[in-house]
C-alpha cells in the first residue's frame, strides 16, 4: 500500500500532482470534500457554498466573482448570502468529536450557531445557541432566531453556586410561573442592521416577516408571564418601533405585511385555551389608522394555529388559510378513583385500538403517516383588500389551491375521489379553475395522473396540459379544448415508458409573458405552441432528434409562487443530453425562431446550479468520471467563457483512478442496450479482471459522472477501480409481466459482451443491487450461474406476500406499485398469480448456485425487511451459501456512519473473497455470535 496523503493539502502543479499517486481507501473516501448546493447573490457578485467531506466537519467557501478573494468559514454549512454578495451566513454545526465524545444525553442539548461573514473585510462574527437565521430579500438585515430560552447572552459565567436556600427559592418561583405550551413559547430575535453593523434585541418573538422591500419588520411578542401579547414593526432604516396592537390576554399567531407598506394582517386567539383547541382571529391595520379591522369568523370557517398569511405582490389580496372548525385535543380516561378500577367505560377508554374499515379513504396506516399533515391543513381564503369581501377558494372537496399571483383564476386541485384507489391504482387528481372573485370551482379535467400538471397562463385565458399523448389548450372563457397536437407524427408520450401505465409526456415549459405562447418538450425537441393561431413550431428546429440530443430550457428563475415568464423575443440558454454519447451541452434559442446554436459541448455532464435574481450570472458543474465537478461561472448567454471557481478535482489528482468508457451490445431479444464500463485503475490491455455489476434501470447517462465519493449502501466506484475491479453500470429494458426475465436477459448478454471484449474474468463476475436492483440482483441468480458472488441489499424476494404488504415510511399499501409501478406485473395478484409466482426469486432459490450476501435495516421504511429474511430462510433451508446482515433500527438506506462503513467493509471483503480467491473473513466463514455490550451512560 501507497502511504496516503493529507487531503487538505492541494498540488502546487499538475506535475506536482500527477507525480503523487495514492490508493483509494475507505479512510480517503471519508476525507474527500464534496460541495453542496452553491448559493449566488441577487446581483450575481459572490456565492457561498458548504464543502463538506463524507465524514466530518464542514466548512464554509465564500468568494467573490471576478477576483481571486475568497474566505473560509470553519464548521459552516446550509449557506444563505445577502442580495448583494456583501455578507455570507452559515449554520455552525457542534463538531464531529465534540458530538461522538458526548453521552446521547449530553448530545441532545449541543446546539448549533452562526457565523456571519463580511465578505469585504473578512470580518467574521459568530453567535451561538441560534435556532433559524435568515436574509431579508432587500439584504439590508439578518433576523437571528435563538434557542427558545436562550439569547446572545445566556452563557451564565459567573452565577453563585446552588445552594439549598437558592433551591428552594427557583423552585418556589417555578411553581409560580405559568405553564407554557411549546407551540406558544417566545424566542430572541435579534436583527442586524448590516450596514450600520448595529443590532436591535426583541423578546419573546413567536413569529416575524419581512418586506419584500427591506423597509420594516412585523414581529409578534407573546411574553405570557406578563400578560403581553403585541404586534409591533420595525422601521428598518431608523430601528423605530410601532406597536400596532397589543392584548393582555390574547396570542398572537401569524403576521404578514403588504408590499407597499400599506397593511399588516395577523390572528390573534384566547391565551388560556391551550394552542391545539385555540380559534384564532384576522385583524388588518392600514398604515395612518388608529383601528383595526377584524374579518369576522363565518359559521362555516374559522382560524387555527396553522393559519398562514400572505399578501400578493400588488397589495391588493391578502391570502389565509382557514379550517371548518376548531377543537381541542381528546384525551383518555384516568383512574381516578376504586371505582374506577371497575369502570367499563374507563377501562376500555385506555384501549390501543385502530380500526380498518373497508370503505376507508386511506388504508390506517396511510392515515397515521398524513395525520400531522392533515392537522395543519387549512383551505385558503382571500380578503380583497379594497372591497374587505372574504372569498373561500378551497373547501375539503376540493382542498388544493395553487397559491399564485393571478387576479382572477387560480389552480385547483383535488386527490379526494381517488384516495381509495390509491391503494391499486397509484395518485390521481381532478383539476379546477377557481374564481377569485366569487369562488366559484370550474372542473376541466378529471383523473388526470399526478406528474403531469396543467399550467395556466398569465394572461388567465388558457390552461395547457399534456393527456394521453398530446398537448391540449383549454379555452377558459369559451369552456372548450383543442388538441393541439392532433395531426402530428411527432410523439409527446414517453418513448422509453415500460410500466404497466398510460405513459406520461414530457413536460410543459414556461410560458411567453402575455399569454401568446407556450413551450412544450417532446423527447428531444423543444415546441412553441401559439394560443390563437393554434400553430406550433419547433424552437430547436428540430435539430434534437435529428441529433438524439434532448434540449431544456435551463437558466430559469422560477419560485414556488412566481414561475419566469419569457419574453416574445427573449434568448434561452439550453441544456442539451446527447443519447449516443452521453455528454452534456450548452446551447443557445431564441423565443419565437426556429434555430439552435452550440455554446459548447462534449464529453462531460454540465448541471446548471445556480441563476443571479438580478444579472445574467450563472453558477454550473462541469465533470466527467476522472473530473471533479468544480464549480464555473460565467454569463447566462455565454457558459463556454466561463471561469473556474473551485479546485475540489486537486484532491482527486494525487489519487490512482479509473477510466469510464461506454459500451454498446445487443440483447438476446434483438434490441441494442448500452452500459458504462470502468475501467480499473492502471488498466492493462489484454488483462481479464473481476467485474462488478452495478445496476437499478438506466445507467448510461452516467458515463460522465463523477463517482459519488461516500461510504454508504453502493459500492465505491473510485474504491473497487483502484482495488482492481471493472465496474460495469448496464442498461435494463423491462417488459410488462415479466420484469426478472428482462432484466436477467439485459444482464447476462451485457456480461458476456465483457467477456467477448477480453475485459471480464468469467470466473470473477459479481452483482450487487438495492431496493429495485436489489430485487433484479435476487432473481438473476436463480436464472443464471454467470455471477460468482451476489450482494442484495433490500430486495423484495416474494411477491406474492409483498404485494399486501405496507411500505411504512408512507403507510402506503404496496399494492400499486405491482399493479401500474415499478415492477410492472401490470395485474392483481387475484387475477394473475402465476406471474407473482414467475417473478419471485424465493420460488426458485433450489436452482441457485451463487454465493448471496442479504443486507437490510430491520426499519426498513420502503421493503419490509421480513422479504430478506423470507429469502434467507428459503436460501437456508435449501442449503445455499447465504449470509444475512441485519443493521438494527435503520432505514431502506442506512443512515449511522458505523454501519455504511461496516457494510461498505464487509460488502468489499465479501467480492474479494468470491472473486479475487482472498481468504474468508471469520465472519463469513463462522458468522458472529449474538452477544449485548454495555449501553453508554
Amino acid at each position: 500500500m501507497k502511504p496516503l496523503p493529507t487531503l487538505s493539502l492541494l498540488c502546487a502543479s499538475l506535475f506536482s500532482c500527477a507525480a503523487l499517486s495514492a490508493d483509494v481507501t475507505p479512510d480517503v473516501i471519508m476525507k474527500f470534500e464534496s460541495l453542496k448546493k452553491p448559493v449566488l447573490s441577487a446581483n450575481g457578485s459572490a456565492f457561498a457554498v458548504e464543502v463538506s467531506p463524507d465524514r466530518g466537519d464542514s466548512h464554509g467557501l465564500v468568494k467573490r466573482l471576478g477576483s481571486e478573494q475568497r474566505f473560509t468559514v470553519a464548521g459552516g454549512s446550509k449557506p444563505l448570502i445577502s442580495r448583494d454578495g456583501r455578507f455570507a451566513a452559515f449554520a455552525i454545526a457542534p463538531a464531529l468529536l465534540e458530538q461522538e465524545k458526548a453521552s446521547p444525553k449530553a448530545r441532545k442539548k449541543l446546539k448549533a450557531g452562526l457565523a456571519l461573514l463580511d465578505t469585504q473585510t473578512g470580518k467574521e462574527t459568530r453567535y451561538d445557541k441560534v435556532k433559524e437565521f435568515a436574509f431579508n430579500e432587500a439584504g439590508t438585515h439578518l433576523a437571528i432566531w435563538y434557542e427558545a430560552g436562550d439569547d446572545a447572552d445566556s452563557d451564565k459565567k459567573d452565577e453563585p453556586e446552588a445552594n439549598d436556600n437558592n433551591s428552594k427559592v427557583k423552585a418556589k418561583e417555578s411553581e409560580n410561573k405559568p405553564k407554557v405550551d411549546k407551540y406558544d413559547k417566545g424566542r430572541t430575535l435579534e436583527v442586524v442592521n448590516l450596514k450600520a453593523g448595529s443590532s436591535e434585541k426583541l423578546a419573546h418573538v413567536t413569529a416575524y416577516y419581512f418586506d419584500k422591500a427591506g423597509r420594516s419588520l412585523v414581529v409578534a411578542q407573546n411574553d405570557i408571564a406578563n400578560n403581553l401579547h403585541r404586534v409591533q414593526r420595525m422601521n428598518l432604516a431608523s430601528g423605530e418601533l410601532q406597536v400596532i396592537a397589543g392584548y393582555v390576554d390574547q396570542q398572537i399567531g401569524a403576521v404578514s405585511a403588504s408590499e407597499d407598506g400599506k397593511y399588516v394582517a395577523f390572528t390573534y386567539g384566547k391565551a388560556s385555551e391551550a394552542p391545539w383547541g385555540r380559534e384564532y382571529h384576522l385583524a388588518l391595520h392600514q398604515a395612518g389608522s388608529d383601528k383595526l379591522h377584524r374579518v369576522a369568523n363565518s359559521d362555516e370557517w374559522t382560524l387555527n394555529r396553522y393559519s398562514e398569511l400572505t399578501f400578493s405582490e400588488d397589495s391588493k389580496r391578502l391570502f389565509f388559510g382557514r379550517v371548518p372548525e376548531v377543537s381541542q385535543q381528546l384525551e383518555l380516561p384516568k383512574v381516578a378513583k376504586a371505582d374506577d378500577l371497575y369502570d367499563a367505560d374507563v377501562i376500555a377508554g385506555q384501549r390501543e385500538l385502530r380500526v380498518w374499515h373497508g370503505d376507508d379513504p386511506r388504508i390506517k396506516p396511510n392515515e397515521v403517516k398524513q395525520y400531522k399533515k392533515e392537522l395543519k391543513r387549512t383551505y385558503l381564503a382571500v380578503l380583497h383588500l379594497g372591497s374587505k369581501q372574504v372569498v373561500q377558494l378551497a373547501d375539503q372537496s376540493v382542498p388544493d389551491v395553487e397559491l399564485g399571483q393571478q387576479q382572477r383564476f387560480m389552480l385547483a386541485s383535488t386527490d379526494v375521489p381517488y384516495l381509495k384507489m390509491i391503494t391499486w391504482a397509484g395518485f390521481y387528481r381532478d383539476y379546477y379553475l377557481v374564481d377569485l372573485n366569487t369562488g366559484r370551482k370550474q372542473a376541466f379535467l378529471v383523473q388526470q395522473p399526478v406528474s403531469q400538471t396543467p399550467s395556466l397562463s398569465p394572461n388567465e385565458r388558457f390552461v395547457a396540459y399534456y393527456q394521453q399523448g398530446n398537448i391540449f389548450l383549454y379555452q377558459i372563457a369559451q369552456d372548450s379544448r383543442v388538441k393541439l397536437t392532433k395531426d402530428f407524427k411527432t410523439p409527446f408520450a414517453d418513448e422509453d415508458h415500460d410500466y404497466p401505465s398510460v405513459a406520461p409526456g414530457y413536460g410543459l415549459g414556461p410560458w411567453v409573458e402575455d399569454g401568446s405562447a407556450f413551450l412544450a418538450y417532446d423527447k428531444y425537441d423543444i415546441w412553441q405552441f401559439n394560443t390563437d393561431s393554434r400553430d406550433a413550431f419547433r424552437i430547436t428546429a428540430a435539430k434534437g432528434r435529428k441529433a438524439q440530443i434532448q434540449y431544456r430550457v435551463t437558466g430559469l428563475l422560477d419560485k414556488a409562487d412566481k414561475p419566469d415568464l419569457l419574453k416574445p423575443d427573449q434568448s434561452l440558454l439550453l441544456h442539451g443530453y446527447n443519447e449516443r454519447t452521453k455528454g452534456d451541452g450548452f446551447y443557445s434559442a431564441k423565443v419565437g425562431v426556429s434555430g439552435v446554436k452550440p455554446l459548447m459541448e462534449g464529453d462531460y455532464k454540465l448541471k446548471l446550479l445556480a441563476r443571479a435574481e438580478q444579472s445574467e450570472q450563472v453558477l454550473f458543474s462541469k465533470e466527467r468520471f476522472d473530473l471533479y465537478p468544480d464549480l464555473y461561472a460565467s454569463e447566462l448567454q455565454s457558459p463556454e467563457q466561463a471561469t473556474r471557481q473551485t479546485r475540489l478535482d486537486d484532491q482527486k489528482r494525487q489519487l490512482d483512478w479509473g477510466k469510464a468508457e461506454l459500451v454498446h451490445w445487443t440483447n438476446g431479444d434483438g434490441k441494442p442496450l448500452d452500459g458504462v464500463l470502468i475501467k480499473p485503475s492502471n488498466y492493462v490491455a489484454g488483462k481479464r479482471y473481476p467485474v462488478l455489476v452495478y445496476f437499478y434501470r438506466f445507467m448510461s447517462d452516467r458515463l460522465h459522472a463523477f463517482p459519488d465519493m461516500k461510504l454508504n449502501h453502493r459500492p465505491n466506484f473510485a474504491w473497487y477501480a483502484d482495488n482492481g475491479y471493472a465496474i460495469f453500470l448496464p442498461d435494463i429494458r423491462f417488459e410488462v409481466g415479466y420484469p426478472g426475465a428482462s432484466s436477467v436477459q439485459a444482464l447476462t448478454s451485457g456480461v458476456q459482451k465483457l467477456i467477448d471484449m477480453g475485459i471480464a474474468d468469467a470466473n470473477a463476475v459479481g452483482i450487487q443491487g438495492h431496493s429495485w436492483g436489489g430485487y433484479q440482483t435476487a432473481f438473476a441468480v436463480t436464472q443464471t450461474s454467470i455471477f460468482k458472488a451476489a450482494v442484495s441489499g433490500a430486495p423484495v424476494s416474494n411477491m406474492t406476500s409483498a404485494y399486501s404488504g405496507i411500505r411504512h415510511g408512507t403507510g402506503l399499501a404496496r399494492q400499486f406499485q405491482y399493479e401500474t409501478g415499478q415492477s410492472r406485473i401490470g395485474e392483481s395478484l387475484f387475477k394473475s398469480p402465476q406471474k407473482y409466482i414467475e417473478n419471485s426469486p424465493v420460488f426458485y432459490v433450489e436452482r441457485i448456485k451463487t454465493p448471496m450476501m442479504i443486507m437490510f435495516g430491520d426499519k426498513d421504511d420502503a421493503v419490509p425487511w421480513e422479504q430478506g429474511v423470507e429469502l434467507y430462510l428459503a436460501m437456508r433451508r435449501a442449503g445455499k451459501d447465504v449470509v444475512f446482515l441485519q443493521y438494527q433500527d435503520e432505514p431502506h438506506h442506512l443512515k449511522k456512519y458505523p454501519n455504511k462503513l461496516d457494510y461498505s467493509l464487509r460488502m468489499m471483503q465479501y467480492f474479494d473473497h468470491y472473486l479475487k480467491g482472498k481468504p474468508a473473513p471469520e465472519w463469513l466463514t463462522r458468522g458472529e455470535a449474538y452477544q449485548e455490550f454495555k449501553k453508554a451512560g
